[in-house]
């Protein structure tokens, strides 16, 4: 029997599959509680830190339409591999980065690399599982260790800076790597190759340059001092980008993307669906570790382990929610769980800043959102033929790293933003303590009017958090109802 058709080889696969999963979405999510840290050994300003999180998922959100047609071009094992050996050695350059433009470069060549290895993680399941029952377990699976890789994040980074130097949160990767790349040679099917197809490196960037675009103009207009022209100029980018994008698809014999799939309902809901898991995700993450580190004076390892409270949840449901949707379908599962979210989102604007109850609204919101990612990457991989697994893949992971660069590019801009708006600084402190939480906190160690000025701050930033949950718990409410919509005819 050949290696992957055994039953032994496919779960052997899966395992190789998450492995690689793993590493993308610890990288999505590993600098939350590492930011601190870098923006204090680097001295990088807030620009700065900001694109150290975002010039990953920009450029993997911008990249991965275009891995995912290449795929089925070349094979997605051949892609996962070369996905994993850029991987392996941009980790090495943003482990030694002697400076904050160093390790945003180096942080955009991880996500080349990351790029290249997720369509075909799903894309390879989608080849291997062929029984309706283990695909749905199987990607279920998939689904948890997205989640867990999400929220671990903090955790893994928090515990690598207890011991180790900051670079050590890159430098992990490595042996990962090593080992995933020796399984896929063993383990992965090569697949069928569409080589009749080009790839459209044209398409590729005109979508970066929409993306890329949009992100400086929510950037922007969430910005105190905003100004005009970069505004303008961040719209225009993006206006022209993706429309010259969307108008060159629909002129090409061979789309890199094929819009008509989105008139299937069960797809467009499971792409709603992941990219709001990831909005709430990445959103919470960001600002809960953030917070509690800042000015709930906890340690990156103790910030990490409350946001992986989400993790926990999610452990909870995902499984169970890819095992039984064979059964109850995608609505229940979707918009279900998308409620159970935002009961978890009251749950945290009201019992916060208390601990004990902010765990246990992260672990309640993850459960929802558990609920959802074990069926969002099916709904959205299972409904479309074999041979365009691999755009369908790109689909669903442009989703998750949307949701996640909006995240970052919207909430973050957003809690500085009210900061600004709403501290009442001290007499006799310097105007420098409102241009950022991570300012004004450097300044309270040297002041000495500290307890007034930590006070005012502790209050801003709280406002802030406060309006930025409501904006989280809304969006998952309207994704509730949106999907329970989309998916209100009889799934077949």
């Amino acid at each position: 029997m050949s290696v992957n058709t055994s039953n032994n080889s496919r779960w052997i696969l899966l395992v190789i599959v998450a492995m690689g999963l793993l590493l993308v979405t610890l990288d999505n999510s590993i600098l939350y509680t590492a930011l601190p840290t870098l923006v204090k050994e680097m001295g990088a300003n807030h620009t700065e830190s900001l694109w150290m999180v975002n010039a990953y998922p920009l450029v993997m959100a911008g990249l991965l339409i275009g891995t995912g047609s290449l795929g089925d071009k070349l094979g997605h094992k051949k892609l996962f591999l070369v996905g994993l050996t850029i991987f392996g050695l941009a980790s090495l350059l943003a482990a030694f980065s002697p400076n904050p433009e160093w390790l945003i470069a180096s942080r955009a060549i991880l996500a080349i690399g990351a790029a290249s290895m997720m369509p075909a993680t799903l894309a390879l399941l989608r080849l291997t599982f062929h029984d309706p029952r283990e695909f749905n377990i199987a990607v279920a699976i998939w689904g948890s260790i997205s989640t867990i890789g999400a929220s671990l994040g903090p955790v893994v980074s928090g515990l690598l800076l207890n011991h180790f130097w900051w670079g050590s949160v890159f430098l992990i990767n490595v042996p990962v790597v090593i080992i995933a790349i020796i399984g896929t040679f063993i383990y992965a099917p090569k697949g069928h190759t569409e080589n009749s197809k080009p790839w459209d490196l044209i398409s590729a960037l005109q979508f970066m340059i929409g993306l890329t675009g949009l992100v400086l103009f929510i950037k922007e207009v969430f910005k105190s001092d905003a100004s005009g022209i970069i505004i303008i100029a961040a719209a225009i980018a993006a206006l022209s980008g993706l429309f010259s994008f969307a108008r060159r698809q629909k002129k090409s014999e061979h789309p890199m993307l094929d819009f008509s799939i989105f008139r299937i309902p069960q797809l467009s809901a499971g792409v709603i669906g992941a990219f709001v898991c990831m909005f709430a995700i990445a959103g919470l993450e960001l600002i809960t570790s953030q917070r509690f580190q800042l000015i709930g004076d906890m340690t990156p390892l103790e910030a990490g382990l409350m946001v992986a409270s989400l993790a926990i949840g999610a452990l909870l449901t995902t499984v169970i929610g890819g095992s039984i949707a064979h059964k109850t379908g995608v609505r229940p599962l979707l918009s279900g769980g998308m409620l159970v979210a935002t009961v978890g989102v009251c749950v945290l604007i009201w019992g916060f800043p208390e601990v004990s109850l902010v765990v246990f609204s992260l672990v309640l919101i993850g459960m929802g959102l558990g609920l959802v990612m074990a069926v969002a990457s099916s709904a959205i991989v299972g409904s479309v033929p074999h041979d365009v697994a691999g755009v369908a893949s790109s689909v669903e992971e442009v989703s998750y790293e949307m949701g996640s660069l909006l995240a970052v590019s919207i909430i973050g801009s957003l809690m500085l933003n009210i900061y600004q708006s709403v501290i009442q600084l001290p007499q006799g402190i310097s105007v420098k303590a409102k241009e950022g939480v991570e300012e004004a906190m450097s300044i309270v160690q040297h002041s000495a009017n500290n307890k007034s000025l930590f006070t005012a701050v502790a209050q801003a930033y709280d406002h802030a958090y406060i309006i930025a949950s409501i904006v989280i718990g809304v969006v998952l409410l309207v994704t509730a109802v949106v999907s329970f919509y989309l998916l209100r005819k009889k799934e077949k």
